[in-house]
């Protein structure tokens, strides 16, 4: 947690290496056993989807929640009171939170980075954070969408290639489409200006009869018939492209060798087996129509870009389609020195893009470093008081649990954390909401100066994520095992040895 946490190297049963600090791949990875660690594994995985990052905060939340939980029923509370307790508490939390979020426009990139480069700052790419937080807004801003409901935006979108070699700062975005295919034939162009893409759906080869039919060669001019009869099927195929006006094919089926070479005499170069989900990022990046049926293809179909062009990346070949207007799907070519680097740069990156999108979505942020956290559990301990019942004590608990987050941030960079929250209490007690833990230079400091930034979104969703796991594990009251009967015996069975088996089983 925090950018002083620590790495964790995670070991496969075939001896797979991944070294990570990432929560949700940290718990994705582990082999758990216990039901009970498998609902936070289920909480990590929650909030990795809904917001993409806060997934280690999310789980320590809950599991401090849990502990706290624990202290009250050995006071004998009752856990219905303490779940009752800690509904309100969230409730009032995220009240608290939308009081303190500090309103940002959608497209205010300056935020949008200083919420990247917090994201970034944890893991093992931190010493490029700013280069990378600057490809991940640009990114997101490129294909998000304004509509009257809000800013709409899916990171899927966002391509993310990986290709070991360079360094980390060989790392770019692209205006385009990055494929991991070459093109078809040696003889077709390498680079093309100002593309005419076409998008096909269909196979440019000669598809085969639904039914069995053979055919009957007696003589060899049938041969070269039936020969002469597929190549012009070919042809005829490869000159609709041409018709249209096309001068880069990209098919999502295969391409007969034949087609090949008919493409390349036409100085057509063609790529095939494009996956589904790159054919509809070429579609959103271009402005081309996918077409089912080669007949279709029409001049209006195509899509442009200002270049078509093979490269060869370490010892790939890759293709690039970059240059496009305003494209609604861009591509993250990630260099880095090794696998494991590229591996680790890719997860990061998908954190970065994942909590611009959050802003961009609801443009709200809070500052960093535990602030937030101490600031709700300072209100909610006086909102607490005025609570009747045993509830109070479930919600001060609440808050307790809180503090947890400030705590572990002091204690991974080495600093006395029971210090720290006594002077992180009596500053916010003193109205500084936004005083943190400054890792880096070990002490509590006004977290908005640091311009360390978080969404709102993420927050909101640890706390709701925290919440309800400790809710459901706290209504859990005995553990049943609920495997399957096993199977009987397929041995032949004595006559009336089923009568007998019934008549002596027991229940109890």
């Amino acid at each position: 947690l925090g950018p002083k946490g620590m790495d964790k190297m995670l070991v496969a049963s075939f001896g797979d290496v991944t070294i990570t600090n990432d929560g949700a791949t940290i718990l994705k990875e582990m082999d758990v056993q216990n039901p009970a660690a498998k609902m936070m594994v289920e909480v990590s995985k929650a909030q990795d989807q809904e917001v993409g990052d806060g997934t280690t905060t999310a789980v320590v939340l809950a599991a401090e929640l849990l502990t706290k939980a624990e202290e009250l029923i050995d006071k004998d509370v009752h856990p219905t009171v303490i779940v009752d307790g800690y509904r309100q508490a969230t409730e009032k939390a995220l009240e608290i939170l939308d009081n303190i979020g500090i309103k940002v426009a959608p497209d205010d990139r300056k935020a949008l980075k200083d919420v990247a480069v917090t994201s970034l700052g944890s893991k093992l790419v931190s010493e490029y954070s700013d280069y990378m937080a600057d490809i991940a807004v640009d990114a997101i801003l490129q294909v998000a969408e304004k509509t009257p409901e809000g800013w709409k935006v899916d990171v899927d979108d966002v391509k993310v290639e990986k290709k070991a070699g360079g360094s980390l700062t060989d790392t770019r975005l692209i205006r385009g489409v990055v494929i991991d295919k070459e093109i078809v034939h040696s003889g077709m162009p390498k680079s093309i200006k100002n593309p005419k893409i076409a998008l096909l759906n269909c196979p440019l080869e000669v598809e085969k009869t639904e039914f069995d039919a053979k055919i009957n060669i007696q003589r060899p001019e049938q041969m070269k018939a039936f020969l002469d009869e597929e190549e012009r099927i070919l042809r005829g195929m490869v000159e609709k492209v041409k018709a249209a006006g096309a001068n880069v094919l990209l098919c999502q089926k295969g391409i007969d060798d034949v087609a090949q070479h008919f493409l390349a005499k036409e100085g057509i170069a063609a790529v095939r087996r494009v996956s589904e989900k790159d054919m509809e990022k070429l579609a959103k990046a271009t402005g081309a129509k996918i077409v089912t049926n080669i007949d279709d293809l029409k001049p209006e179909y195509l899509g442009s870009a200002e270049l078509f062009e093979e490269r060869k990346i370490s010892d790939d070949k890759m293709t690039f389609i970059e240059g496009c207007v305003n494209p609604k799907a861009v591509s993250i070519l990630i260099r880095g020195g090794t696998e494991r680097i590229v591996n680790e740069a890719e997860r990061s990156i998908h954190d970065a893009l994942c909590v611009v999108r959050d802003v961009v979505r609801e443009p709200a942020i809070v500052a960093g470093g535990g602030a937030p956290e101490i600031e709700v559990a300072s209100q909610l301990k006086r909102w607490a008081e005025r609570l009747t019942g045993k509830e109070q004590l479930a919600a001060i608990s609440y808050a307790e649990a809180l503090e947890a987050i400030p705590m572990t941030l002091a204690e991974n960079a080495g600093m006395d954390p029971i210090d720290i929250l006594v002077e992180l209490r009596s500053r916010h007690e003193k109205g500084e909401k936004w005083a943190g833990v400054n890792v880096f230079e070990g002490k509590v400091d006004d977290m908005s100066k640091l311009k360390v930034y978080e969404p709102l979104a993420v927050k909101r969703q640890v706390v709701k994520s925290a919440s309800e796991a400790a809710s459901m594990i706290l209504k859990i009251d005995d553990v049943i095992a609920a495997g399957k009967p096993k199977e009987e015996s397929k041995a032949p069975k004595t006559p009336g040895a089923e009568e007998e088996k019934e008549s002596t089983s027991e229940f109890d």
